[in-house]
């Protein structure tokens, strides 16, 4: 297997090569030549492996270039009991109104991200070991990438974090749980602007190819392939968990729906290709809160990112994100997978804000299943409520808006899954203006607020920053 760039101008390259480039040497997003293909047969063989057994089968689909033996230990050690302590490590919950929970939040940093970062963590060492290769993660984080690339990556040899975060823009939590590590290899950068701010800084730093090569940059956010990879065995595991109460013969085809909270499209572009695979997913239902670019997106094929000041600060702040690096991914699948026509499209974005793919909407639910939803802190704290008082399970505000706007497409024997995006340890405030009550802390988390916090405050400029990391980089 390997991977080319969707605009054109990258050399095939092996699965470790692309973990440790980030973006494409043209600017553009690596995606396989080919997406492999998962028979009903093969799906049904996999039922009785367990998370670390699947994501071996599935991942090594992908990382072709790691020896079976080596990926496997690396799923094992990714999804041990010491990371995600809960059997099984995504429960299933049934919800109410024929919603069900798939649990993606048992990781370290009580966050779904901790489910791909963990992977990558143990992926990103492996490939640097054996290329004796050092490398500088520079990522933009909008509340819990940062916590789970650095939860996975602080100590290790060979890797230096450099997590750009907007200021005030995250939860106390949030910024508690990255800002308290001490380890030496973690530098947080809180820069005054919104997450897309620090997201055109990653970009901006990583399409500069000489600093890049000079400093080793490389990247850890959604764009990075080994994390769209990681978030595809759940797809899976959610499809064998649901059907295994339906009837052997029942199963080939057994389509369900799921609805994923959607920001930067990483999550949501990972059940793209999983569905593209040959897991029967009938529709992926995408959630957005205010800022809801995508959802104007798939309802008129017009895309049309926001400026920063046009931004909200939301009451789900994981997904104040107007400008999605990943859709790239996905555009290049709809215009099918012409590097040029999509090139094309991003010069239409750069000159004029905004591009029309107008005359393909009948494709995106017709072909690829895509449909969306917006929901809003009002939403959010009815939702919170109902499902509490329904059911006694509460949610956090990011899984509220998938629960929300899964309700919409609810039908009657297609099983409607909703991805969890965290713990609502994470965000006491609204869990308190919707039920009463702030949700437990969890034990080995207790004192996380009151921990020292180190963090460098720096205005979105991007000589600042390569200053900033040419001094502190491993090389």
């Amino acid at each position: 297997m390997k991977y080319i760039s969707t605009r054109g101008g990258m050399e095939p390259a092996p699965f470790s090569e692309t973990l440790l480039e980030g973006l494409a040497p043209d600017g553009g997003l690596a995606v396989p030549e080919t997406l492999p293909s998962v028979s009903a047969e093969r799906l049904e063989a996999w039922r009785g492996l367990d998370y670390p057994g699947l994501a071996t089968e599935v991942i090594g689909l992908f990382a072709t270039d790691i020896p079976r033996d080596e990926l496997a230990r690396m799923c094992r050690d990714a999804y041990s009991v010491r990371n995600f302590p809960t059997p099984g490590v995504v429960p299933l919950t049934p919800l109410d109104g024929g919603v069900t929970l798939v649990g993606l939040s048992e990781g370290p940093t009580l966050a779904f991200k901790d489910m791909a970062m963990q992977f990558l963590g143990q992926a990103l060492e492996y490939a640097l070991a054996s290329s004796g290769r050092v490398l500088n993660i520079l990522g933009a984080t909008s509340g819990d990438t940062g916590s789970a690339a650095e939860y996975a990556l602080r100590g290790k040899d060979r890797v230096a974090v450099f997590m750009l975060s907007p200021q005030g823009r995250m939860s106390a939590f949030q910024r508690a749980q990255m800002y308290s590590l001490t380890d030496e290899n973690i530098h947080n950068i809180a820069v005054a602007g919104v997450f897309d701010d620090c997201q055109n800084l990653v970009k901006e730093l990583s399409g500069d190819l000489g600093f890049k090569r000079a400093h080793h940059l490389g990247t850890v956010n959604s764009i990075n392939l080994g994390r769209i990879t990681a978030q595809i065995v759940y797809y899976f595991w959610a499809w064998l968990r649901v059907t295994d109460g339906v009837e052997a013969a029942e199963r080939q085809g057994f389509e369900v729906s799921v609805s994923v909270p959607s920001g930067n499209f990483g999550n949501i572009l990972s059940g793209h290709f999983a569905r593209r695979m040959g897991v029967p997913i009938r529709r992926l239902v995408l959630a957005a809160n205010e800022n809801n670019v995508l959802d104007d997106f798939f309802r008129t094929g017009v895309y049309r990112p926001r400026s920063a000041a046009d931004t909200h600060a939301t009451s789900s702040p994981s997904m104040d994100i107007s400008k999605a690096s990943n859709l790239e991914r996905f555009v290049y699948d709809l215009v099918g997978r012409d590097p040029d026509r999509l090139a094309a499209l991003w010069r239409e974005l750069d000159a004029q804000g905004f591009f029309d793919l107008s005359a393909e909407l009948p494709r995106f639910e017709g072909r690829f299943g895509l449909v969306s939803g917006t929901s809003t802190h009002a939403d959010r704290v009815a939702t919170i409520r109902a499902v509490h008082e329904a059911t006694g399970v509460t949610i956090d505000p990011h899984t509220a808006d998938g629960v929300r706007v899964a309700r919409e497409y609810v039908e009657p024997g297609v099983p409607m899954l909703v991805l969890e995006t965290a713990k609502p340890a994470k965000f006491p405030e609204i869990v308190h203006e919707a039920i009463g009550a702030e949700p437990a802390m969890p034990e080995h988390l207790a004192g996380l607020l009151e921990l020292p916090q180190r963090v460098v405050e720096m205005d979105a400029d991007a000589a600042e920053l390569r200053s900033f990391i040419a001094a502190r980089a491993v090389a």
